[in-house]
């Protein structure tokens, strides 16, 4: 859960930073800062998606091999993307990083900022063993 706010809450910052037109609105993909309700960049949709599934393949992924197909997810929402012409090519490798990142740095933590559920329980807040 962490790692999937964080990296919404990432990707929402950088939209309003950034303001970058869609291909739906502009052919040219150089309008950056634009005025108004422009915010492509970066993908929240592929971020949040990196940032569910990359914990997991963190976590799981050493012991089942299988579990590097969850990349897929975020490689499937990042090709729709592009093909609706919602995002620029730039705009859902940031956000699939930012998601990658987020959640490489939920698991590193030692407790989670919100919820964490792992095969040896659940935490909320702060975790400390006995």
């Amino acid at each position: 859960i962490d790692s999937t706010v964080l990296a919404v809450g990432a990707a929402d910052v950088g939209k309003l930073v950034f303001r970058r037109e869609r291909p739906t609105e502009t052919s040219d993909p150089n309008k950056w800062f634009q005025k108004g309700n422009h915010y492509s960049f970066p993908s929240g949709e592929v971020s949040a998606m990196a940032g569910i599934v990359t914990p997991f393949v963190i976590e799981y992924g050493h012991d089942h091999p299988a579990v590097y197909a969850l990349e897929l997810l975020p490689a499937y929402a990042a090709i729709a993307r592009l093909r609706v012409r919602a995002h620029w090519q730039t705009d859902v490798l940031a956000g699939w990083a930012l998601g990658t990142a987020s959640g490489y740095y939920a698991h590193s933590r030692d407790s989670p900022f919100i919820l964490g559920a792992l095969p040896t329980g659940l935490s909320v807040g702060y975790r400390k063993n006995w």
